[in-house]
């Protein structure tokens, strides 16, 4: 018996959305890719101009609903990132649906992926796996060379860290804001706690700058900052 697959498609802009070309385009490969593999192609779900950001998608969670019903043996997808860009998601996809044996496929026409069989399973948990690692890696470059730029006083773009002023496109100290921070890690140092301090420094006049007091989290960060520079 052919297998029964719901075809999911998406893109994520109101522009390509009323242009459509982009929609066209992964219909006419689910089509072919259906004919070539000899399934029975129920439904093609659209979600126009919807992010891949979360799961409840009004497209996705009906094609997943009808899954569910035993009316659908299979999700087909042009690319994985047009079902979610999320690592997170994906692993929920995987863990409630497409990971089992004795439950309904993934099928992907750009890489191939095809989870009806082990390999097809092993290939889907590898690039999932692959994904979350080059998230994580370029989120640790990124860091890093934002904190080099920091450390030499180069303006990183968004608000500037209290501290600091920016003048052009470099970041100066404060001396006045400067003298806050000091003082905390000097609270800290003496045994109070970082809410502790943070109610110190409230009672001394120290506030943010936008009135309110410091948090105890903002403190922490400053007193870590400290610790790095120490072992830098």
């Amino acid at each position: 018996m052919d297998t029964r697959a719901i075809a999911y498609i998406r893109v994520s802009t109101d522009k390509q959305a009323t242009g459509g070309v982009s929609l066209a385009a992964q219909r006419a490969k689910v089509e072919a890719y259906a004919a070539l593999y000899d399934l029975e192609l129920v439904e093609v779900v659209t979600d126009a101009g919807v992010s891949a950001k979360r799961l409840d998608r009004p497209g996705l969670s009906h094609a997943l609903a009808r899954i569910d019903a035993g009316e659908a043996d299979a999700l087909l997808v042009v690319k994985l990132d047009r079902l979610t860009r999320s690592v997170r998601d994906l692993d929920v996809l995987i863990s409630r649906y497409f990971g089992r044996t004795d439950g309904p496929a993934l099928l992907s026409v750009s890489e191939q992926i095809d989870t009806r069989s082990a390999a097809g399973r092993l290939v889907l948990n590898v690039l999932a796996s692959v994904s979350q690692w080059e998230r994580e890696a370029i989120g640790e470059r990124t860091a890093a060379a934002l904190r080099h730029k920091r450390e030499r006083g180069e303006y990183t773009g968004g608000r500037t860290r209290y501290g600091f002023r920016r003048v052009g496109d470099r970041e100066v100290a404060h001396v006045g804001e400067r003298r806050v921070i000091s003082q905390a890690r000097e609270l800290r140092d003496s045994g109070l706690s970082y809410r502790a301090v943070s109610e110190e420094l409230a009672s001394r006049g120290h506030f943010t700058r936008k009135g309110t007091p410091f948090t105890p989290a903002q403190i922490r960060r400053w007193c870590l900052d400290s610790i790095a520079a120490q072992a830098a």
